[in-house]
């Protein structure tokens, strides 16, 4: 009898042990489903900000801005942000990264309201970089080898971008605001890496571009996000 009530407790203690290993597991997975919770209504609240952003913005853009789009030869893009000047007579003389007055004249009346609208309360803190960027065709101006054009193109963009910074810049006499521009804007030439096709063929003409784009803190945030929920799974 002795013998079966200590084989009995001994019985007893390892159910209690395995009921509270179990209870363990419980509670972690409980745990880790609620984080893996959070996280995702997280993502989700900053993905639905972005969107709500990006929407607000291209609107008010454009409300801006309509009534200039056809006689600049510009369009806004809804899904980039992005304000495009592609009618490159208008732009700069062939080969060259000197402005035109035609395009100082835009850029005069354009810059001003276009950092006054992306200024607005609303939007400053969630705006992390305003991109000035500078598009060419794949040609050169004279028969050289793919690869000389491209670094010819990257040069020739390099330097029209950051024509257009400076003298974009000088259109703001607000020093807090032109201070904040500084830290926001950013001048990127990208030769012929990104290219305009229609129908399979490059439109020289179209490729020939400028561009500022607004990014957003959203992707900052989400990258801030993945890295920690990494760092918690490890």
């Amino acid at each position: 009898m002795k013998k079966y009530e200590e084989e009995n407790a001994f019985a007893l203690s390892i159910g209690d042990l395995m009921a509270a290993l179990l209870l363990i597991f419980v509670l972690l997975l409980s745990s880790t489903l609620l984080r893996l919770e959070k996280e995702t209504e997280e993502k989700v609240n900053i993905a639905e900000k972005y969107v709500e952003i990006k929407r607000e913005l291209y609107n008010n853009l454009f409300l801006e801005f309509k009534e200039d789009l056809p006689k600049w030869g510009a369009e806004i893009d809804s899904l980039t942000l992005s304000f495009m000047f592609h009618t490159p007579d208008i732009l700069f003389k062939q080969g060259d990264y000197k402005l035109s007055n035609k395009f100082q004249e835009i850029l005069t009346d354009f810059f001003p309201r276009y950092i006054n609208v992306l200024s607005e309360q609303k939007f400053r803190d969630a705006i992390e970089e305003i991109r000035i960027e500078g598009h060419t065709s794949s040609e050169w101006s004279f028969q050289v080898e793919e690869d000389k054009a491209y670094f010819y193109n990257m040069e020739l963009s390099q330097n029209r971008t950051r024509a257009v910074l400076e003298f974009s810049l000088l259109q703001i006499d607000e020093k807090d605001l032109k201070d904040w521009c500084r830290g926001k804007i950013t001048a990127n030439g990208l030769s012929s890496s990104k290219l305009v096709f229609e129908n399979g063929i490059e439109n020289k003409a179209v490729s020939r571009r400028v561009e500022f784009r607004v990014r957003t803190d959203a992707e900052k945030r989400i990258d801030e996000l993945l890295k920690l929920s990494l760092k918690n799974n490890d």
